[in-house]
């Protein structure tokens, strides 16, 4: 991805923005982000800009033999165009690139568009945290994938 770069600090009003359009109900708090950003070089994140503004953004936990995606979300006016997919690719490349043979995920059990997306890369579910998101107590589908296994081809 050509317009791929690392988060930066000044990132953190608009992404605080973006995730509270993307997860209303339980969206990172600027001390969220802040902390995130902290824990870097451990905390890994990237976002997409395109016209001037983040696009799509995502991070992983580099934990040795396994990472965590802690976050991936794409604008509302550039969903369906690829860009969760790509970023998904990035963070996949990046984990396996920090010795990772596997990525650890959990997604809210009713948000669709990420568990088809999800499925099709070759994650599968491992366990599920009942009424894991409040307000509204959703399910958290706890979810893997080995690292190398590119999924179904859509």
């Amino acid at each position: 991805m050509s317009d791929l770069r690392e988060v930066s600090w000044t990132d953190i009003p608009e992404l605080v923005r973006l995730e509270t359009e993307a997860f209303p109900d339980d969206a990172w708090t600027e001390a969220s982000w802040w902390g995130e950003l902290a824990g870097r070089p451990r905390r890994d994140y990237v976002a997409v800009e395109r016209d001037g503004e983040l696009a799509a953004y995502g991070g992983i936990d580099h934990g040795g033999q396994v990472a965590d995606l802690m976050t991936v979300a794409v604008a509302p006016g550039h969903r369906g165009s690829g860009l969760g997919e790509s970023m998904l690719d990035e963070l996949e490349a990046r984990a396996t690139a920090g010795g990772a043979e596997a990525m650890m995920l959990e997604v809210r059990a009713d948000n669709a568009p990420a568990r088809a997306l999800y499925d099709r890369r070759g994650y599968a579910v491992l366990s599920v945290r009942r009424r894991y998101y409040q307000p509204g107590g959703v399910d958290a589908l706890v979810m893997r994938k080995l690292l190398g296994e590119r999924g179904v081809p859509s």
